[in-house]
């Protein structure tokens, strides 16, 4: 650590001078260790260190935040968060909420009343209520997404860095690091209704907490990520659809490559993580190479992850589903092209959720598996989904294609689950 190190810029409103030596221990200028899984290849991930003095922020409001960023440049940057940025706020700092970005005469029930499948049909929404929903949208998304360039370290100070509301997007840069942050609830007051998905209709939401979009070299560590504040669960259902409020925690897609996840926690959420895009985006062959290690899911529905196209080493991770958890749907998906490698993990359930319930292949062809722990006993994924789910989906063999090289020291499912629950997520950097 610097032991006269500053951070600047001073007198601007968000950006504090705060001498370094304030804090325990300073991790704004930490790297990505050799061989810590996919984002060490290639030059490894470092992030902000290369930056000068005059490119260290230490911010607390969205205003200093969004300066600190720079759209999204390219500069080495670290910026650190104290305390709670709320995104959902004007350029003097005070909260906006829903009804605020509304206009063009925006509004739900009429908006509801318009697209009634009953009388509007399958047809995509069109029209005065869904061109006013989109204007409104787009009020949101100015104050909401934050895009983070190339060459930035994104750190937390101390225990109680929260980032609320907001989206960080990674898009198509290269060097990041995102540590030490609870990111909560990246709440969309528009979402759209989808006639056609998945049959019945469903509600689509716009922003993930974290989305990796055609990004490589990504170190995310000791995040914290879920909807707290605003549940899904508590939200009404319209067109016999759960009205859906979030997308994502962490969204890997569009040929994003060489990521590490660590020590991160991903709670409270219906789909947490989606691994590659879509089934015909045949582009993404021979990218989405993710590493996911010493992470846990906790009341997530699904998608922890689900994976396309990409190479993915799955170790040392902690699964939790309560007893109240009655909508858990999966956990690993299995979907085109994918290459799971999954190694000692541990996963705690109640009744209801069994272990022929833990993986979900579509279009899927193998899945690699060792050392599962499930309530305190030694399982076998693969032969168990193959058994169970033999009559809707095809079975899924052992050779994934790869054999993962670049990782940390592989503990037991048994010791990964004790530390994990100790140590993962914001706040808890040794």
């Amino acid at each position: 650590m610097r032991a006269r190190h500053i951070a600047v810029v001073a007198g601007t409103l968000g950006l504090l001078c705060v001498p370094a030596h304030a804090e325990a221990r300073d991790i704004s200028r930490d790297i990505l260790a050799p061989n810590d899984g996919w984002a060490s290849a290639e030059g490894g991930t470092t992030g902000g260190a290369a930056a000068d003095d005059a490119h260290v922020y230490t911010v607390t409001d969205r205003a200093g935040l969004v300066r600190a960023l720079d759209h999204g440049s390219d500069t080495p940057k670290i910026i650190r968060i104290a305390g709670t940025i709320d995104a959902n706020t004007d350029d003097d700092g005070d909260h906006v909420d829903c009804a605020d970005y509304a206009t063009d005469g925006y509004d739900l029930k009429k908006y509801l009343a318009a697209y009634d499948p009953r009388t509007w049909g399958s047809a995509k929404p069109s029209g005065p209520q869904e061109e006013a929903r989109q204007a409104s949208a787009a009020r949101q998304a100015e104050r909401v997404v934050l895009p983070v360039g190339s060459n930035t370290t994104i750190v937390g100070l101390g225990k109680g860095a929260v980032l609320k509301g907001a989206s960080l997007q990674v898009r198509n840069a290269d060097n990041v690091i995102l540590r030490n942050l609870d990111l909560r609830d990246a709440y969309d007051c528009f979402p759209v209704w989808q006639p056609n998905t998945g049959g019945l209709g469903d509600w689509k939401t716009a922003y993930d907490n974290v989305w990796l979009a055609g990004a490589t070299h990504v170190w995310v560590d000791h995040v914290t990520a879920s909807d707290k504040g605003h549940p899904d669960a508590a939200e009404p259902t319209y067109f016999g659809r759960n009205h859906l409020r979030h997308d994502g925690l962490l969204d890997i897609t569009n040929g994003s490559d060489l990521v590490t996840v660590s020590w991160s926690r991903f709670a409270d959420h219906d789909k947490a993580m989606l691994i590659g895009n879509g089934d015909t985006a045949t582009g993404d062959r021979g990218r989405l190479r993710v590493t996911l290690h010493h992470n846990t899911f906790e009341s997530v529905v699904q998608r922890a992850p689900r994976v396309r196209f990409g190479q993915v080493h799955l170790y040392n991770n902690r699964y939790v589903v309560e007893e109240d958890d009655a909508d858990h749907r999966y956990s690993l998906g299995v979907s085109t092209e994918s290459g799971i490698y999954a190694e000692n993990n541990v996963f705690h359930t109640p009744g209801h959720v069994e272990v022929a319930d833990l993986v979900k292949s579509w279009n899927g062809t193998a899945l690699h598996q060792t050392g599962t722990l499930f309530n305190g006993y030694p399982v076998d994924l693969l032969a168990i989904h193959n058994t169970y789910n033999s009559g809707s989906e095809r079975d899924l063999t052992a050779d994934v294609g790869w054999t993962p090289t670049l990782h940390t020291k592989i503990d037991s499912a048994g010791t990964a689950d004790r530390e994990v629950a100790r140590g993962a997520g914001a706040g808890r950097i040794p």
